[in-house]
């Protein structure tokens, strides 16, 4: 352990390089475990949030019809997508499977990230950066699955019903689809990562409770506005990733005063500095 500490800058970063590279070769087998299931993947999670028998639509049927006694949630039974270019179908097989090895991938990725920070703390340290670094990859999936679960489905049904003339025939676009499907996605997996961020601000001395208190009226507004850029444009999409962001909010003001009352009791118990 004193030998790495103790390595040149040049050392840490033939370390690093190394560790980027593991990095790197994991993303690839995942991505191309990805391609070699395409067909079943974009059959069954790709498009799984343009069919009536989602999870989610499910469920929300289910109530509908205890409360209503109908479904609230009628998909039509196609979904007619066009490809327009000739490359397209290989450009988004590419996107899905790069994104889906990064995903699969993560966890070994924040783990390499771990074993490059790890011989740099003290043992103490290293105890609570063991916590630290599974609540990113925790976070990060719970991001990803709210975000394909809780927003996508509700995106989609926004887009399929909404029509402002019977003349027009809904044909949609792969590469639309595409980019809304890793925007809410991918987009919910880093802004989950947010109480991270809170807890290292807090530990350097940014951020305190008192301050996330007390703008908290303007972070409301704040994450309205990322729940926008995040989402198209319906109302019920945006809601929909602006409420776990308000709970993920209310959590890093928590976090931040846990760590803050650590921080203060471990400066209260250091020895008075001599005159």
């Amino acid at each position: 352990m004193e030998d790495k500490k103790d390595m040149s800058f040049l050392g840490h970063i033939g370390e690093l390089r190394g560790h980027l590279v593991r990095s790197i070769i994991a993303i690839i087998i995942a991505a191309f475990a990805v391609g070699f299931n395409i067909n079943w993947i974009m059959d069954h999670i790709f498009f799984g949030p343009t069919r009536n028998d989602f999870p989610t639509f499910r469920i929300v049927n289910h109530f509908s019809r205890l409360l209503l006694g109908e479904d609230s949630i009628h998909l039509p039974k196609d979904f007619p997508v066009r490809v327009q270019r000739l490359y397209q179908q290989f450009n988004v097989m590419m996107a899905v499977s790069i994104f889906g090895g990064m995903v699969a991938a993560f966890p070994y990725i924040v783990w390499e990230l771990w074993r490059f920070i790890s011989p740099a703390l003290h043992p103490r340290e290293k105890k609570n950066s063991i916590y630290i670094i599974n609540a990113v990859w925790i976070l990060f999936m719970t991001g990803v699955l709210c975000g394909y679960f809780l927003i996508l489905p509700f995106a989609v049904n926004f887009g399929v019903i909404f029509k402002i003339s019977d003349i027009i025939v809904p044909l949609y676009d792969l590469s639309d689809y595409t980019t809304l499907f890793l925007q809410v996605v991918l987009g919910m997996g880093v802004i989950f990562l947010f109480p991270i961020l809170i807890y290292f601000l807090t530990s350097i001395g940014i951020l305190t409770p008192m301050f996330m208190k007390t703008y908290r009226r303007h972070a409301i507004v704040l994450i309205m506005v990322v729940a926008a850029i995040i989402t198209p444009a319906d109302v019920l999409s945006m809601l929909m990733a602006a409420f776990p962001l308000l709970v993920l909010y209310e959590f890093s003001i928590m976090m931040c005063s846990i760590t803050y009352k650590k921080i203060q009791k471990s400066n209260s118990n250091l020895p008075a500095v001599q005159e």
